[in-house]
């Protein structure tokens, strides 16, 4: 059996009082599409921001590939292969959709403070390149029509996209989708759902995403992680979550019947 992707290990997180993770374990399978679910508070978001080195846990651990990442910054994860999206996408509005792909890259010689005095030509080369690759990964989303538009301009769900094309810029091998389905009408939710199928099978991309859309996991994620208050109270394919009387007794009813 391969090594998993990602693993986290008896995460702990308190906020003063508030315990916000309670030892949340669970692993992500190398190349698979694993689902957050859970209700609302159970944790979910607070899990994504620590694992991508927003928060600074209290205890437990975080692998990447076995290697221990635990409390790693963003940039140093990022550069490891790790990234994150936002439920509410966090673009540079005064940008174009290329420019915020191409600020998503690795880092640039442009990046370095002597370097626009003394490598001009390199740096415009690198530029031209980035802008040829921020093109062509824009092509592959649907979205090259929009490369020059400012990214205000575009729907909430063409922003998710550019999130996770600029994701794909970085280079990152596990991205984690922090729901991709809130907020976007149905047409373009088929589109994003496609998407992230497609990547997972084409390019080998790990996933692992919080969704409310049952449905939706249902549909993409296998194996499925189910929190609440904390922990992981449950795992499995997602039919076998829905059965678990623990799930529903946490989602105190909802619908969340096998289909």
């Amino acid at each position: 059996m391969s090594q998993p992707a990602l693993e986290v290990e008896g995460l702990v997180k308190r906020f003063g009082g508030l315990t916000a993770l309670d030892g949340a374990s669970f692993a992500v399978p190398e190349g698979s599409i694993t689902g957050l679910i859970g209700p609302n508070g159970a944790g979910k978001t607070t899990a994504f921001a620590t694992i991508a080195g927003f928060h600074a846990p209290n205890a437990g651990r975080v692998r990447l590939r076995g290697r221990d990442v635990t409390g790693a910054s963003p940039w140093a994860l990022h550069r490891a292969g790790l990234v994150r999206t936002f439920q509410i996408p966090r673009l540079f509005g005064r940008m174009s959709v290329a420019e915020n792909l191409m600020v998503g890259a690795p880092p640039q010689s442009g990046e370095t403070l002597p370097a626009p005095w003394f490598a001009r030509r390199r740096i415009a080369r690198e530029e031209r390149a980035l802008r040829e690759r921020a093109m062509a990964v824009l092509a592959r989303l649907n979205l090259a029509k929009h490369a020059d538009a400012p990214a205000t301009a575009l729907s909430g769900g063409q922003k998710k996209l550019v999130e996770l094309a600029r994701a794909l810029m970085s280079g990152a091998r596990v991205i984690l989708l922090d729901e991709p389905a809130a907020g976007v009408n149905r047409t373009l939710l088929r589109e994003i759902a496609a998407t992230i199928a497609r990547l997972n099978a084409e390019d080998g991309i790990t996933f692992l995403l919080i969704e409310h859309d049952l449905d939706l996991v249902a549909e993409l994620c296998d194996p499925v992680h189910c929190m609440a208050e904390g922990r992981v109270i449950a795992s499995g394919t997602m039919a076998e979550v829905r059965r678990d009387p623990v799930v529903a007794d946490a989602y105190l009813g909802m619908a969340i019947e096998v289909a």
